[in-house]
């Protein structure tokens, strides 16, 4: 009996193992569901026609034809948009626009190493760029209207989203393209035309109006987006294993695969190069509108004092020379110790450290002054008025008198110093009346002349000068000023 039941100890299963045991094939089994189901959801080379996507991107390529009259008529579409300030119209461009067939040639040419089609793809990429600015220029020079929209100056510095949206755009673009059975030549085509027909609208547009600051800087975020959209193109070819190009001389093969290698890694080089910049740029305007928001937006002016938000300055240097300049008007003057303040608090934010804080301000008014002189006025004259019409006649011609002194009194000592506080690159700076009638009536014009040091470019000088400008405008509460730039 001891025996039969030693027996049934040793024969019976434990549950706890059993139990323990079915647990582990069952999340086994879950991982492998889910791997399965990722692998489903995520694996886009099963579902990929490389024939037929190496065969529509290389159909894409030339410029020529309608090709090019619809890339002229986009072109077209777009500057008005930009000019209008409307995103409607340029998305409406960006429909028709055939700007990604060059691009995605050298992404693709890279990658499987085609030479030949890397060599048209660069032409047929310059013939592109030649005609899109072009068409932006004529029609910027000519048409009447030429405003700096918001839209039109949003594209003339590369920010972190631009990047992005070429990159992702790129990608979707492509992986689209290599899909079986897909159209993708216009729906996703608006992706990259995102980030490739407004900068290069503003280049012709800053080529119109002869800033070439603008049109540089529009050329400068193309070139970014372009590096950006051929990456994706090739590392989804990568990823893809699209067969390589064959040559019939293996060491012309040899010798196009290490250039086209080459040349890949130079491209992506400076792409993480200028990625980096960019986010570093970015952040740095980011923390900046932080600060100004905790600080001088915030500040309560206790007399007629005003932040002026339109003129206050941001500018990123990469060798360290960054500042932030407030600009402040009306008669009240923010306290030194308050301004300390935020310098101090400027350095709890790590991209600002090194940056300079500039606050601009205003001076008093000196209207107080002359009513004060005015009320002396007429009670010295009092005594000497006869009657009641004698004095009207007097105070009024007076009053008349000093209005007229008040109106054209100019602080310049004052206006000067603050200039010169403001500009490090002024050099001279004048002032005086022109009189000047069209024969109907006769005004008075209160004019500046200004000169810059010689080394300061011409687009610092345009840049300084509309600033200084709009200041004295604002300082003087005088809209018919006007600013003149001389040379010695």
């Amino acid at each position: 009996m001891n025996q039969e039941f030693d027996k049934e100890n040793t024969t019976s299963p434990d549950p706890g193992n059993g139990s323990g045991e079915e647990i582990k094939r069952d999340f086994q089994g879950l991982l492998g569901n889910v791997r399965k189901f990722l692998s489903e959801l995520l694996n886009i080379r099963q579902n990929t026609d490389q024939d037929a996507t190496k065969e529509a991107i290389i159909a894409d390529i030339p410029f020529k034809g309608h090709t090019s009259w619809i890339l002229i008529c986009s072109i077209f579409i777009a500057s008005i948009g930009l000019n209008a300030n409307s995103t409607a119209v340029v998305i409406g461009a960006m429909l028709i626009s055939p700007l990604m067939g060059p691009i995605l040639g050298i992404g693709m040419s890279l990658a499987i190493n085609d030479i030949f089609t890397l060599r048209r793809s660069l032409k047929n990429f310059a013939v592109m760029v030649v005609l899109s600015v072009l068409t932006a220029f004529l029609f910027f020079n000519f048409f009447p209207l030429r405003d700096e929209s918001s839209e039109l100056l949003a594209r003339t510095a590369p920010d972190i989203r631009d990047v992005l949206i070429a990159f992702f755009g790129g990608l979707a673009l492509v992986i689209a393209r290599a899909k079986k059975g897909t159209i993708a030549s216009v729906i996703f085509g608006v992706a990259i035309a995102t980030a490739l027909m407004p900068p290069l609208c503003t280049v012709g547009f800053g080529l119109a109006i002869g800033n070439l600051s603008y049109a540089g800087g529009a050329m400068y975020l193309f070139i970014i987006n372009t590096i950006f959209i051929g990456l994706a193109t090739f590392l989804v070819i990568k990823i893809l294993r699209f067969p390589m190009a064959r040559y019939a001389n293996s060491k012309k093969r040899r010798f196009t695969a290490r250039v086209a290698s080459l040349v890949a890694l130079l491209v992506m080089v400076p792409a993480g190069y200028t990625f980096y910049n960019v986010f570093q740029e970015s952040q740095f305007m980011n923390q900046a509108r932080q600060l100004i928001d905790e600080t001088i937006e915030i500040y309560e002016f206790k007399e007629s004092g005003r932040y002026m938000e339109n003129l206050t300055e941001i500018n990123y240097d990469q060798e360290g020379n960054s500042y932030i300049e407030l600009v402040c008007m009306g008669d009240e003057i923010i306290p030194e110790n308050v301004i300390n303040t935020w310098r101090n608090q400027k350095s709890k934010y790590p991209r600002l450290e090194e940056a300079e804080l500039r606050v601009v301000q205003g001076g008093r008014d000196d209207s107080e002054q002359k009513f004060r002189y005015v009320n002396e006025l007429y009670e010295a004259k009092k005594a000497e008025l006869l009657n009641k019409d004698e004095r009207i006649r007097i105070l009024e011609a007076e009053l008349a008198n000093l209005s007229q002194q008040a109106t054209q009194q100019i602080p310049f000592e004052d206006i000067s110093a603050e200039a010169r506080a403001s500009y490090e690159n002024l050099d001279g700076f004048s002032f005086y009346y022109s009189i000047r009638t069209d024969f109907s009536k006769t005004d008075t014009i209160p004019i500046f002349e200004v000169k810059w040091k010689d080394a300061t470019n011409n687009n610092e000088i345009a840049k300084d000068s509309r600033k200084l400008h709009e200041w004295l405008k604002l300082r003087l509460k005088n809209d018919a000023i006007q600013l003149k730039t001389f040379t010695y």
